[in-house]
């Protein structure tokens, strides 16, 4: 009889383990999902809670609250998961995402509220990088393409199901479930993760935190958040105030870099950008991210003011990008798994989203509503096989003692092209469509515009300021189109590195790897024909 090699024996433990596999898996996907849900299920129940909480002038914080502190915290999580193991910190980042929802959902003012999302965020940041960074620890790359895949659908159906749900506790039994909800979700998330996730022990003994970097960071990541959100809206591009935003960011960012550049274990290591790989991905998130979030933020507006539909009805005719998105997303994975080639696919993925975004463009008043989610369905396949494959990249290109903190710089970079795509398109959608109800006759009424009033104007106002709405936001789509030309250009110069097979840490024989580890060996749909690659570090760039 011959002596079984070491990834025949891991075969085998895998064969008694898959079920601990999928466990894991479910588990983060909750994590993901409540991180997820959270940017997107308060958009329908904001008027509602404002009001009650008599904050309507401090609305743009219960949003953007969130987005800053999970946008802090991205980096933070993934170099400490990376210092002293994913587990504890996927606990406590649960744990502060739970804690920050009760807040919410017993806010007695906005103040509160604004508190609570805080604390949500906080929590959320780090469910989305360490969900992300954990599959890379229990699943080798070569197989990681299809979890990596039905992940990013997590996205697809929130953005559709946060707008719909918000909506239907805010007309059921009230908007405060919007953060109730998320305890069975997390408490679900917190059991899994206790009993079935087994990572190796890693110690952060004698590792220096980063606190300085951290903080600047912190500051930088704020300044810029407020520029975009402020710039253009409350404040002109050309103020003083957003002139020294800008300036102020700018000095914070050279200052991060001078700080890692010394840093003992800097909270985003500048060799990250010295691997190709890293550098292409990353820029080509943070655009794909600008149109996926331009278009998601505002079509739903679109279509309840120049369609005519109600809330619920354009939540619903968004599902044709996200159903795609999912679709697409799930078979790219599947197909990287089985092939181990990877490269072709974000560029398609690129050119699908450049063709989206100019078929979004020529849409006007008179357009039929199947139409508009024809070319919904194209950006859709578009972002399903542009986005979730990135990371992959990322993964595959770094060591599993420094995936969390490369997928959690991914990611940061991933969530300011959110931002930036949410806020500049919504600033410039907001100037054009004043000077276009201006145009009308309407510049003081522009305000108090709903979909409900817009349709019952007389027929010979109503064409114009439906014009106007679409003059307003269609084109800016075709603005974003020549930098998803850029991207696509960016990720041909990605390096092919061949997937690793299997999960090998420092100081680690074959013969430890973890049995969520091993569990996967056998899950390959078909045998590699690419060579094994138990390490990528080294082969940068």
């Amino acid at each position: 009889m011959s002596t079984p090699t070491p990834n025949e024996e891991r075969s085998r433990a895998g064969e008694q383990s898959t079920p601990r596999v999928t466990f894991v898996f479910a588990g983060l996907m909750l994590a993901m999902l409540a991180a997820s849900l959270n940017q997107t299920v308060l958009n329908p129940a904001l008027p509602t809670i404002v009001g009650e909480l008599h904050g309507v002038d401090r609305m743009l914080w219960v949003i953007t609250a969130y987005i800053l502190a999970s946008t802090i915290m991205m980096p933070v999580y993934g170099k400490l998961g990376d210092l002293f193991g994913r587990k504890p910190l996927l606990l406590t980042a649960l744990t502060i995402f739970l804690i920050g929802s009760t807040i919410g959902a017993l806010a007695g003012d906005i103040t509160w509220l604004i508190v609570g999302r805080v604390v949500q965020g906080a929590g959320g940041g780090g469910l989305m990088v360490l969900s992300q960074a954990t599959i890379a620890d229990v699943i080798p790359a070569r197989q990681r393409g299809r979890y990596l895949g039905i992940m990013s659908s997590v996205f697809a159906v929130s953005s559709v199901a946060g707008p719909l749900l918000g909506g239907w506790f805010t007309e059921g039994p009230g908007w405060r479930w919007v953060f109730w909800i998320n305890l069975p979700i997390g408490a679900l998330a917190i059991a899994a993760a206790v009993i079935f996730l087994r990572l190796p022990r890693v110690s952060g003994s004698g590792r220096r935190i980063d606190v300085l970097g951290m903080a600047v960071l912190s500051v930088a990541t704020t300044l810029l958040v407020l520029v975009a959100t402020w710039g253009g809206s409350r404040y002109p591009w050309t103020s003083p105030v957003t002139v020294a935003l800008i300036a102020a960011t700018l000095a914070c960012g050279v200052l991060f870099v001078t700080i890692e550049r010394r840093a003992a274990e800097p909270v985003i290591p500048l060799h990250l950008f010295r691997d190709r790989n890293f550098d292409v991905a990353t820029l080509a998130g943070l655009v794909v991210s600008i149109a996926l979030f331009g278009v998601a933020a505002y079509m739903p507006t679109y279509l309840q003011m120049v369609a005519g539909k109600s809330a619920t009805a354009a939540g619903l005719l968004m599902l044709p990008m996200m159903g795609s998105m999912f679709l697409t997303s799930t078979l790219a994975g599947r197909f990287v798994t089985r092939t181990g080639r990877y490269k072709r696919i974000p560029v398609a993925g690129s050119v699908l989203v450049t063709v989206g975004l100019v078929l979004l463009s020529t849409l006007d008043a008179g357009t039929p509503v199947w139409v508009t989610c024809c070319w919904f369905a194209v950006l859709g396949v578009g972002f399903g096989t542009a986005m979730q494959i990135l990371v992959l990249v990322v993964q595959n290109s770094f060591p599993v003692e420094e995936v969390g903190t490369a997928t959690a710089g991914n990611n940061y970079f991933r969530q300011i092209g959110a931002t930036l795509g949410s806020a500049v398109v919504g600033s410039v959608f907001a100037a054009r469509l004043a000077d276009g109800l201006s145009a009308v006759g309407l510049g003081d009424d522009a305000d108090s515009l709903t979909p409900g009033t817009v349709h019952g104007l007389p027929d010979a106002l109503r064409q114009p300021v439906l014009d106007a709405y679409n003059d307003a936001l269609v084109p800016i789509y075709l603005y974003i189109a020549p930098l998803v030309v850029v991207a696509g250009i960016l990720l041909c110069f990605v390096v092919e590195k061949p997937l690793a097979t299997t999960i090998v840490r420092k100081n680690e024989s074959a013969a430890s790897v973890p049995e969520a580890t091993a569990s996967t060996s056998r899950a390959a749909a078909a045998p590699s024909t690419t060579p094994v690659a138990e390490s990528p570090a080294g082969r940068r760039g």
